[in-house]
């Protein structure tokens, strides 16, 4: 038992020596810009107080998104999705899997979840002992189960997930403005020092008014770090930027959420803008800001999958005559919550075509129903 102990102890300790080698190349690069450049090697006042403020702002917002990505706390299920004692204990006692699934179609037929595995069980965790909703996965590093889980990302040592991911992006975003900033403005002066360097010892070496001094190693490496972590964030800012206009996870994208209807990559996407509301909410004001304004509350999703629930169809198609499905639908539709309804507007039919008009027989014309994702 200690050696496990102990060694659970390393692995934390070890988790944050990607975090530290951050910070210390952060800390170096404000040295060499802000003393280095700014103040040994720059000359014109005026053009030392541009960059100072500009910098200074980029630097504080990359740092506060950075500190928000890394410290708020993985959001997981409510108690709402925990098997309550007495099927906890029957859960346990049943050996073989078909009844075992039997014991969490009954304790999941009031959740709303739309989402099952493969073989299309009910997603249970063992570890956490909970039902898993949409798009909810366990963190083998953080050791519970993470609402929206994007993956867990060792450069901050924290699960990406529904309550950090907005910060995520924006500490890609400013990340990104922080270097290109820097290898922009210090470029000028990197040319100088690299000429200064190949050419001092000729005689018809240009005259140079900078310092010949040690500032010129941390413009010259400041500039080689900027350019080279700029290329490297700008593939991940864009891919995630990517996934975001689809309204996908990093998992869902290599492996695609199983509905009722199977498999669908699309199945939570409500449009690029709406997408994007999702993860930012609907007050633009505040989407640069790392603060907390994700629309729902990570277990409800709205999804673009046709569900025809008896009740809804019936008040939407005024006592339409139509086939119910509720007889295969394992799990109801749930109202929309306040925040979803406002994402989803006025626009709560949607009008499917292809694998989803097979899946309604036609008779008379049948209304596309926005059901809930959890």
């Amino acid at each position: 038992m200690a050696p496990s102990h102990v060694l659970k102890c390393c692995q934390r300790v070890l988790a944050w020596v990607p975090v530290v080698f951050i910070a210390l190349v952060v800390a170096w690069s404000y040295y060499a810009y802000v003393v280095e450049l700014c103040a040994f090697t720059i000359t014109s006042t005026g053009e030392k107080v541009v960059y100072l403020v500009v910098f200074h702002l980029s630097f504080a917002m990359f740092v506060w998104s950075y500190w928000k990505t890394i410290f708020t706390s993985p959001a997981s299920p409510c108690d709402e999705f925990c098997l309550s004692k007495s099927d906890k204990e029957q859960y346990e006692r049943e050996e073989r899997p078909e009844s075992q699934q039997d014991i969490l179609r009954r304790a999941a037929k009031d959740l709303p979840i739309y989402t099952t595995t493969a073989s299309r069980a009910i997603r249970y965790c063992d570890r956490c002992q909970l039902i898993k909703p949409d798009r909810c996965h366990h963190c083998s590093a953080c050791d519970l189960c993470v609402l929206k889980m994007d993956h867990h990302c060792p450069w901050v040592n924290n699960c990406v997930g529904f309550s950090n991911y907005k910060f995520f992006l924006l500490f890609l975003l400013y990340s990104l403005l922080y270097c290109l900033f820097v290898a922009a403005t210090v470029l000028q002066y990197f040319i100088k020092f690299w000429t200064l360097c190949r050419r001092k010892s000729a005689e018809n070496c240009p005259k140079n008014d900078l310092p010949d001094s040690h500032a010129k190693f941390h413009v010259l490496f400041l500039f080689f770090v900027a350019a080279m972590f700029f290329i490297s964030i700008l593939s991940l800012f864009s891919y995630h930027c990517w996934l975001v206009s689809k309204n996908r996870s990093t998992i869902e994208a290599f492996r695609a959420p199983t509905f009722r209807n199977g498999p669908d990559k699309n199945g939570f996407s409500l449009g690029c803008s709406k997408n994007l509301k999702e993860v930012f909410g609907d007050e633009k004001k505040y989407w640069l800001l790392p603060v907390f304004t994700s629309l729902g509350d990570g277990c409800n999703f709205p999804t673009r999958l046709v569900i025809m629930d008896p009740e809804q169809l019936t008040v939407s198609s005024q006592n339409e005559p139509a086939k119910s499905s509720g007889a295969s639908q394992p799990f109801p539709a749930r109202p929309l919550s306040e925040s979803q309804n406002r994402l989803l507007d006025n626009e709560s039919q949607w009008v499917e075509g292809g694998s989803e008009e097979e899946n309604v027989k036609s008779g008379a014309k049948k209304h596309v129903i926005v059901s809930l994702e959890s």
